[in-house]
């Protein structure tokens, strides 16, 4: 019998949003479309031509599976290899998607890199996620972010300024965050079994416990569509993108 093929690098794609603050009618933001086809499509496609990357999980809206089953079709991605019903929170929608991952890297699990990204942020680029991959193999793993752009600072609970961070050493925390599959799935299963089941997302948590994270530099136009504001945001800079290839501004 021939070997079974090996899926070392998995890019597990979060998609389980219903899009209430986008005010959307019907449709959940991940299957809005912009310049004529779905958002959910757009980071797919990326994934899909990377040739680091071997394998695609989606944590989906379950009512929603049949129709992302249908857009794959459509648009011709090949890489997914399990679609999971999402959770009831963010974070169990990546623990299902991590856990469908464990099961597709199979003899490959110990070594085996994941890549863990929202859905609805399709403005990465093939080399940041080689970034990922290479970050998380000489330092186990890696956050994609962008410089802060404006000073953050921090309050109290009555709404004062607490202290304010130097910008030069603050970064916007973004996504992929990668890391080695059967860690942060150890991380997620031992979070959920202690109760903790709706952190922010996987930095978050992994930073809970005690793990170091390594910064990779990405575009600050990854934005993270949520709102109306984002959905305008992506349309523009997907039409600028697309006019540079057309005549070369």
């Amino acid at each position: 019998m021939a070997n079974r093929k090996e899926y070392k690098n998995i890019a597990v794609i979060f998609a389980g949003g219903t899009g209430t603050r986008m005010n959307s009618k019907g449709s959940p933001k991940q299957f809005l479309e912009v310049n004529g086809k779905p958002i959910i499509i757009h980071t797919l496609e990326i994934f899909e031509d990377c040739q680091e990357i071997d394998a695609i999980v989606i944590a989906c809206i379950e009512k929603s599976i049949g129709y992302l089953e249908k857009l794959l079709k459509k648009y011709n991605i090949f890489k997914v290899k399990k679609i999971v019903p999402g959770g009831t929170t963010g974070q169990l929608s990546i623990y299902h998607g991590l856990c469908a991952a464990g099961e597709v890297a199979g003899d490959s699990l110990d070594s085996a890199v994941v890549l863990i990204h929202d859905g609805v942020r399709p403005l990465i680029s093939e080399q940041v996620i080689r970034d990922n991959i290479e970050s998380v193999h000489r330092h186990g793993s890696a956050i994609t972010s962008s410089v802060s752009k404006e000073t953050v600072v921090l309050i109290d609970s009555n709404g004062f300024v607490d202290s304010a961070t130097n910008r030069n050493e603050t970064r916007i925390a973004k996504a992929p965050q990668s890391f080695y599959l059967k860690e942060v799935l150890e991380v997620e299963t031992h979070a959920i079994e202690e109760g903790i089941n709706n952190v922010i997302d996987t930095c978050t948590l992994m930073h809970m416990y005690g793990k170091h994270m390594h910064i990779v530099e990405g575009p600050s136009e990854n934005i993270k569509v949520t709102t109306p504001d984002d959905f305008y945001t992506l349309r523009a800079l997907l039409q600028a993108k697309e006019n540079s290839q057309i005549y070369g501004l």
